[in-house]
């Protein structure tokens, strides 16, 4: 589909509605603008030839990316969260979509309050989360492990996927399931052959939310993780707060590269789907 190369106003509209629509567009343009400049600004510092993150630059180098590939650090971090982040996305996503996908299709007494327990992840705070998973795990014996680190971050990330799929769900055709049951289709059939492929955009969307926000978790990690689950936000956290170099800089970089080809890439299948 092709976007119209100008607006296309009505006939009865007026200057004033012709302004008011421009004057909409133009400061949504500014508070992009605004959003991503502190992001962007970032990223000729990865190229800087000063060891401090500053403003004019004396000259261009790529040593802090070949610091950050030859470091056992940065590596390390790295392939944790490569680790850690896809593990607990398909737990996340595979929790997350039953849960969505049962809440829909059956209503009880206290639904309300089921779906406020599941979605507590994402409002209640941060610290009390990790304080909390701690104190617990600590009891059953999972801090320090990769393990523990799964869990908590599909836990973070779960409640996505099922807000995301409980809106999918919203104009979901409930006769397409009795249908396919009534012409001698299992439940577990009719799911993987009817149900999952109408839903899928919303659980890859919610996969999607859960693989960022577990990707770029530090605050409970730095509870549960030990000296062998250093994750990349927990070593970003850790280099700023004791060596300021334009190596953050590079991997904050490469972050925004990554997050930002994601983020393509499920536009490209919406559209395909489409």
């Amino acid at each position: 589909m092709s976007l119209p190369k100008r607006p296309v106003f009505p006939a009865y509209a007026s200057w004033t509605d012709k302004l008011g629509w421009y004057a909409l567009r133009g400061a949504g343009v500014l508070v992009l603008l605004f959003l991503l400049l502190p992001i962007l600004v970032i990223m000729p510092l990865s190229f800087s030839a000063s060891s401090f993150l500053s403003y004019p630059m004396p000259g261009w180098s790529l040593q802090w990316y070949d610091n950050l590939f030859s470091s056992e650090e940065w590596a390390r971090a790295t392939r944790n969260s490569f680790i850690v982040a896809p593990l607990a996305t398909i737990l996340a996503t595979v929790l997350g979509t039953m849960a969505a996908v049962g809440l829909a299709r059956v209503n009880f007494w206290g639904k309300g309050a089921l779906m406020s327990l599941l979605i507590a992840p994402m409002v209640v705070p941060i610290v009390v989360v990790g304080v909390s998973t701690y104190l617990f795990f600590a009891k059953i014996g999972i801090n320090d492990t990769y393990l523990g680190l799964v869990l908590v971050h599909a836990a973070l990330g779960a409640p996505f996927v099922l807000t995301t799929v409980l809106a999918t769900l919203q104009s979901f055709n409930e006769n397409l399931i009795r249908a396919s049951l009534s012409l001698g289709a299992g439940h577990l059939t009719t799911f993987f052959k009817i149900t999952l492929p109408i839903i899928a955009p919303g659980v890859i969307s919610g996969a999607l939310f859960a693989f960022a926000t577990s990707f770029d978790e530090v605050v409970v990690t730095l509870f549960i993780a030990g000296p062998s689950q250093v994750t990349l936000p927990r070593q970003m956290f850790t280099g700023i707060r004791e060596n300021i170099n334009p190596t953050i800089a590079a991997v904050a970089t490469l972050l925004i590269i990554f997050t930002t080809t994601l983020m393509l890439g499920l536009e490209w299948l919406r559209g395909k789907r489409r």
